[in-house]
């Protein structure tokens, strides 16, 4: 199991990041319009770390996991069928993958094929 890509969703994007900057040496690039306007940062193992803002008015704050899988059509049918809502079925970013949002209880997390 590997998280690829770790989104933070915050009111208060810059101060997170500098936060990272200072206390865990990070290093964030500018937005990344592809990734909803995160600042990314990549860690040593390759995993991705973004923070952005909220991308609608009623997008409560959520630290959320991409779990890196082979393939997203199964993993996504194999958690809706323990139970899991999907918020949003796999989508294509172009050039990044795909990923998908799943809600379990009471958690939101996510998978994300290369």
């Amino acid at each position: 199991m590997k998280v690829h890509y770790l989104e933070i969703v915050t009111p208060d994007v810059e101060s997170v990041c500098k936060a990272y900057e200072l206390a865990q040496n990070a290093s964030f690039g500018e937005p990344d319009e592809m990734l909803g306007g995160a600042r990314t940062s990549v860690l040593p193992d390759g995993s991705i770390v973004g923070v952005r803002a909220p991308l609608r008015e009623n997008e409560a704050p959520v630290v959320r996991p991409y779990w890196l899988v082979d393939d997203i059509e199964s993993a996504v049918a194999n958690v809706e069928a323990k139970g899991a809502e999907i918020a949003i079925g796999p989508l294509e970013i172009p050039t990044k993958g795909k990923f998908a949002i799943y809600i379990l209880g009471s958690i939101e997390h996510g998978f994300w094929q290369l």
